[in-house]
């Protein structure tokens, strides 16, 4: 398959290109960026070609990845499927929910397949997690998911406007509220929620079952490496997974794996299309919303 590559920043540097280069089934047909010279360094690495024109790129490939911000995401999907091309996305699909269902709804309307790098999904012992749930768990159930990470206090995404002023909800929240999504049962409703310093998110959801779950998230606290924790306990017994991937590179050669049966399928439903970015991104929204409006009441 012919997929061409949209952005040149760290997370495709260090994720999407070298993982498209080193598929076996997978033609690593070019790179487009908004601006020339990223792009065509990135593109010399590994081989390919840099194409000035985002619609040659697309008159080029089967399917397109995309690295770059939400807001950039959110349009150049909607031209991606409207050409016809299969999507490997990020997370979050926009940067809004109305910029997210237009985006969603031409992937639908095109019929073509998407995907999103939903990291934790592509590695064996989040997968394991998730098979000890069989269904939607019932009110005796609680679920807790905690990531603390100082990646906005350096490094290589400290730099990132929408990562600074949106915090970890919307970079973390959505792998973590896929998780227990995915175990619990659906998220029918926002419980709590609250935002401090240093970017500290605590938030508690209910789930269709009955279920309910809570998070705390941040990308600004001075821990490194990284925590990250997603329990779950009560009928359905005690899971619980510490382990993320150590090469985010290794999850998304499975994620590739992935895309090119569903491709060959025709199948439209997966279990990370843009419709289940799209859900997740109306969680969140909720999330953000409630944060927003608790700031706004008056003090007592």
């Amino acid at each position: 398959m012919r997929i061409g590559l949209i952005g040149a920043g760290p997370w495709a540097r260090t994720v999407h290109a070298p993982a498209l280069a080193a598929h076996p089934d997978v033609d690593f047909a070019g790179v487009w960026t908004r601006r020339p010279e990223p792009g065509a360094e990135l593109a010399a690495e590994h081989g390919t070609a840099f194409e000035p024109d985002l619609a040659a790129l697309l008159a080029g490939v089967d399917a397109v990845a995309f690295a770059v911000p939400p807001a950039v995401q959110g349009s150049l999907a909607v031209k991606a499927a409207e050409a016809g091309r299969h999507l490997i996305l990020d997370k979050p699909l926009a940067d809004s929910v109305p910029a997210a269902e237009r985006a969603a709804a031409a992937i639908a309307a095109a019929g073509v397949v998407s995907t999103t790098m939903f990291t934790l999904r592509f590695h064996p012992p989040v997968r394991e997690f998730l098979a000890g749930f069989t269904g939607p768990a019932d009110v005796s159930t609680s679920g807790s998911a905690r990531w603390l990470s100082g990646a906005l206090l350096g490094g290589p995404y400290a730099g990132s406007a929408w990562r600074a002023e949106r915090g970890a909800l919307l970079d973390i929240g959505p792998h973590l509220v896929d998780l227990l999504d995915a175990a619990l049962g659906e998220v029918v409703g926002v419980d709590f929620a609250h935002r401090g310093e240093p970017d500290l998110w605590r938030f508690g959801l209910r789930h269709a079952g009955g279920a309910t779950s809570t998070y705390v998230l941040s990308l600004a606290m001075p821990v490194d490496p990284t925590e990250m924790e997603v329990t779950a306990y009560g009928s359905a017994g005690r899971h619980r997974v510490t382990d993320r991937p150590a090469d985010a590179a290794v999850a998304y050669g499975v994620l590739l794996d992935e895309f090119l049966v569903d491709v060959s399928a025709g199948r439209t439903d997966g279990p990370q299309s843009a419709a289940r970015s799209l859900h997740l991104q109306k969680v969140l929204a909720q999330v953000e919303a409630l944060v927003e409006e608790s700031a706004e009441e008056p003090r007592p």
